[in-house]
Order: structure tokens, then C-alpha cells, then sequence
């Protein structure tokens, strides 16, 4: 990452435009795949997954979410919910970063509210309709493989599909104008009658509880971006400070500087320490939704502590992408929101301790059934 990313990653974010070139070196790292066991995949553990993550996201952010969406989200529904013969079509080119997969399920009115998505798939003679829209997308611009997420017209349940680049119908358009992971190419998705062959519906996903054990593993992984980050921002202060000079001595000589760097370092130990005791809770088969959530959503509140202090400490050279530390400032906001926001991880959590689920207002669900 260091030699080949961090030399090229300000210009592409600049631009926001993804480094396509880039991807046979991402390959070479052999982590797509993640946690997948075989057909080509590296069958990490999650502790070993999470630690990869972590070490991408320490450069580049926008790496680090393209190989999340492609591995943590899409690879593994295939791995969790798929056919035999879909896992031997699409895993073991997936594997190798031959071909690329996004994950389709949030959509411009539904975000937080996932499970009330309203794209529809309508069985048909040997395959199935898919008709809606999905926003936010990750590397869905140039996906050669969309795992798509669609209301089953006959069981209103959430179906899970496989739809193909170049499909009839299918059309995608990028994000403009984001202030973080400008690199990763976010798309606007219409799906306008679009036929899936019944060889391409994931069998293993019937409703969207489905979706859970893929997003368990996920938000793990989402945790440990932050993680990442927040040491990448360390080192870059800790380096800065010692060879900036004001005032005839180094940065490193003002105590209050000494306190933010030390706040920094204490919030990277105790965040590293949760993200792994997520890890081994999950490979203990003990982790629980609330858990997952508890820690994805305490994370990155300390990492967005961290980077703040970060910023303060490089004073004008802060807002300059060029320091890596504005960068990563601006990299995770988008993080602190994806994969369940503070407040709806929060809530998540507080539904598992106390029992009582507090998503939507007790005033308004009275309301909705008059």
C-alpha cells in the first residue's frame, strides 16, 4: 500500500476517480475473499481479514471500502447464500480481482430503513423481473457482477439476485460532488425491467434476516476501517511533529501537543482492543448483533475524535490532502455513516440490552395505525 497507493492516492482523490491500474497489485495482496474458504479465496480468519482491512485503510480509505464491498459484502453473500454452481461461476474469478462485485441493497428512500426497500423481482418463465432503484452503491460504476436485493412480488419477501454488467435494462450512474472516499466510485442504480435467469436468484437469501449473517461479518470489518485510519493519522502526526519546527524547537517539544498525541495513541489501543475482542466473540460463535453494532458504532466516534485532534496538530497543513491527515478527516465521515449510522447502530444495541426497540417513535407508530 505504502509503495504503490500512497504515491498516487491524493491525485485520484482529488480527481475522484478510482486507479484502475492499481487493481493487479491490490490482487497481489491476496486478501479478496476475505474469510471465503476455497475456490480460490484466502479463507482468512476474521481476526486476519481485520487486520488486513485495518492495514489498507492505515493509507487509502477508498482501498480499503473497494475490497470491503467486493469481499465482506458481495463475495460472501455468494460464499453464504449461493448455489454450488454459482460459487464455482463467480468466486473464483472474484478471488483473483478478474472481475468486481458491488453489494445493491440501499436505495434513495431507504437507507437506514433497508428492510423496506421497494425494488421487486416478479417470477416469469425462467428467470425473474427485477425492477427498482438502488443509490449508493459502491463500485457499482464498473462492477462486472451486482448482487442485487429486490421484494419477492408473491411472498413480499427480500430475494437476493446475481445481475450481470451489460444486462438489458440495467443502468448506472455515479455520485458526483462527496467530500470523502472521493476515490471509491458510488453509483445510482435503475433497474427497468430487468430479467435475471432463475440459475442467477441466490437461493439462501428468502428474507432479509438473510442478510444478517453476511452484515455481522461486514460490520466487523467496517470497524476495523477506522482503526486503520486512525493510525495512519498517528503516524503521520507523530512524524510530523518531531521534524516541524516552530518557535526554534520541534512541534514535539509543546506539552499540549505531547497531551493530543497521547489522547490519540490511547484512543488507538482501546479501538484496536474492541475491534478484537469483536473478532474473537465472533470466532467463538458469541458475537451478537448488538455487539457488532456496539463496536462499529463506538469506533468510529473515537476515530473521528482522533482525526479531529490530528488536523488541529499539522495547523494549516491539516486541510491539505497532500498531509494524508485532511484526507483520512474527510475519508471518515462517510464511514461514521455506512453500514448503520452512530444513532441506528446505537439503537441496535439498545434494543439487545433492554428489550425495547426504539427505531421508530411511539407517537408515530400510534399515528400509522389510525
Amino acid at each position: 500500500m505504502e509503495k504503490e497507493i500512497a504515491p498516487i492516492m491524493t491525485e485520484y482523490w482529488e480527481k475522484a476517480e478510482f486507479p484502475f491500474h492499481a487493481i493487479p497489485k491490490l490482487a497481489d495482496l491476496r486478501v479478496a475473499g476475505g474469510t471465503v474458504k476455497g475456490y480460490g479465496n484466502p479463507g482468512l480468519s476474521i481476526t486476519g481479514s481485520a487486520i488486513a482491512t485495518a492495514e489498507v485503510a492505515r493509507v487509502d480509505a477508498s482501498c480499503s471500502t473497494f475490497i470491503l464491498v467486493h469481499s465482506s459484502l458481495a463475495m460472501l453473500t455468494i460464499a453464504l447464500c449461493g448455489s454450488e454452481a454459482q460459487k464455482q461461476k463467480y468466486l473464483p474469478s472474484l478471488a483473483q480481482f478478474r472481475t468486481v462485485a458491488c453489494w445493491a441493497l440501499t436505495e434513495p428512500d431507504y437507507g437506514s430503513d433497508a428492510s423496506s426497500l421497494r425494488t421487486t423481482a416478479t417470477k416469469v418463465d425462467g428467470g425473474w423481473i427485477v425492477e427498482g432503484q438502488k443509490r449508493w452503491i459502491g463500485n457499482s460504476t464498473f462492477a462486472d457482477v451486482l448482487v442485487v436485493f429486490a421484494r419477492n412480488r408473491t411472498t413480499n419477501q427480500i430475494n437476493g439476485f446475481i445481475v450481470n454488467k451489460g444486462a438489458p435494462g440495467l443502468k448506472v450512474t455515479k455520485i458526483e460532488n462527496k467530500i470523502g472516499l472521493r476515490m471509491v466510485q458510488n453509483g445510482d442504480i435503475l433497474l427497468q425491467k430487468v430479467f435475471v435467469p432463475d440459475e442467477d436468484r441466490l437461493p439462501g437469501v428468502n428474507s432479509f434476516q438473510d442478510t444478517s449473517k453476511v452484515l455481522a461479518v461486514s460490520r466487523v470489518m467496517v470497524a476495523w476501517q477506522p482503526i486503520g485510519i486512525a493510525m495512519g493519522v498517528y503516524d503521520m502526526c507523530l512524524r510530523y511533529l518531531k521534524e516541524r519546527k516552530q518557535f526554534g524547537v520541534p512541534l514535539a517539544a509543546f506539552q499540549i501537543n505531547q497531551e493530543k498525541l497521547v489522547r490519540m495513541l490511547g484512543n488507538v489501543q482501546a479501538m484496536f482492543l474492541v475491534g478484537w475482542r469483536l473478532c474473537k466473540l465472533y470466532e467463538s460463535g458469541k458475537m451478537t448483533a448488538g455487539h457488532a453494532s456496539m463496536g462499529k458504532a463506538w469506533i468510529t466516534l473515537r476515530a473521528r475524535e482522533t482525526v479531529s485532534l490530528g488536523r488541529e496538530l499539522l495547523g494549516g497543513n491539516g486541510i491539505l490532502a497532500d498531509f494524508l491527515v485532511a484526507k483520512a478527516f474527510c475519508d471518515l465521515e462517510p464511514i461514521f455513516t455506512y453500514e448503520g449510522t452512530y444513532d441506528i447502530n446505537s439503537l441496535v444495541t439498545g434494543r439487545e440490552v433492554t428489550g425495547v426497540a426504539a427505531f421508530k417513535p411511539a407517537a408515530l407508530k400510534q399515528h400509522s395505525r389510525m
